[in-house]
């Protein structure tokens, strides 16, 4: 009977030690675990990004507010990033930029959602759009690269992926990316290295590049970019070898085919049979087999990506390259 007791005495003490551990264990796990910085905060307690915060701070539209809440991505510029910007637009410091641009270029850094790492890898490269605008109030296209790191319009890496947001995600970049203009999709994107090609030919009498980068008239642009398969294409069509091939005014007559000027045709504005007025000859819309254009040579040209929306107008992407009248 004592041993009995004994033991019965024994269970207790065990049953309420299990007790006491276990209340203990739980009052460990009801300790509030540290809350996530928001975008906003994450930048300000990091040094490398005070002067961003400085720009967040002065631009137009309270964007401290507004990156305070929502769900967004930021690409953060860094310290020097905001240095060579300033310094490479004649700029003394944050003070001389109108605040309304600097929002605009703030706003260019923004995605809306949230966007890892590893999203971008997987795509490999393609295009997102920011929350910056152009002047009819279309939001402005990002092309994104990952074939050396993570780059965005050819002009800023990621230094520094997925830094976490209690409402987003933050990338560190090491430059500013500035408004794009038709000439920066073309340039940072591999697709359009023989577009690029053509257009820098140094026998044309258009400067083109020049012409394309202005946000003053004839702006806005539409350009139909062909790819290079479409380079290759036409080149086969015609049996040549290259475009040296080709005379300076066929050529420079053929490239002035693919541009719309004072005009920013957005794909919801092609109609079926629409006639669009290029610098060169004139194209004809289809809608019969998706987004097509028809040149004067009844020639087809199938637009495979719509509005790459830049600053100072918009791209499209066709497989084709359209021809004047032969």
């Amino acid at each position: 009977m004592k041993n009995l007791l004994k033991l019965n005495k024994l269970l207790f003490l065990l049953t309420l030690s299990f007790f006491i551990i276990s209340c203990d264990n739980d009052d460990n796990d009801a300790q509030p675990l540290p809350e996530e910085l928001t975008i906003v905060e994450t930048a300000a307690a990091t040094p490398e990004l005070s002067i961003l915060v400085e720009a967040l701070t002065a631009a137009d539209g309270d964007l401290l507010t507004t990156l305070s809440g929502g769900n967004f991505t930021v690409l953060a510029p860094t310290n020097d990033a905001f240095a060579s910007f300033l310094s490479a637009n004649g700029f003394a410091s944050l003070d001389e930029v109108p605040s309304g641009v600097l929002s605009n270029i703030l706003l260019n850094h923004v995605i809306t959602g949230s966007v890892m790492s590893t999203d971008l890898a997987s795509a490999g490269s393609g295009y997102t759009t920011t929350n910056a605008r152009n002047m009819d109030g279309d939001n402005l296209s990002l092309y994104f690269s990952t074939s050396n790191g993570v780059e965005f319009n050819g002009q800023s890496s990621v230094v520094l992926a997925d830094v976490p947001a209690s409402n987003g995600v933050v990338h560190v970049v090491n430059a500013v990316i500035g408004l794009p203009t038709v000439v920066t999709f073309a340039t940072s994107n591999p697709t359009f290295e023989t577009l690029v090609t053509a257009l820098t030919r140094d026998d044309l009498s258009e400067d083109f590049v020049s012409i394309l980068s202005t946000t003053d008239a004839p702006s806005p642009f539409t350009v139909f970019a062909p790819t290079n398969d479409a380079f290759v294409s036409l080149l086969s069509e015609l049996g040549i070898d290259s475009l040296d091939n080709i005379d300076a005014a066929t050529l420079e007559l053929t490239l002035a085919t693919h541009v719309v000027v004072e005009a920013n045709v957005r794909s919801e504005d092609l109609t079926h049979g629409m006639s669009i007025t290029t610098i060169g000859d004139g194209l004809t819309v289809s809608l019969d087999a998706g987004p097509q254009l028809i040149d004067l040579n009844d020639r087809i040209a199938n637009i495979i990506v719509v509005d790459v929306q830049a600053y100072n107008g918009v791209v499209h992407v066709i497989d084709e390259v359209v021809l004047p009248q032969l």
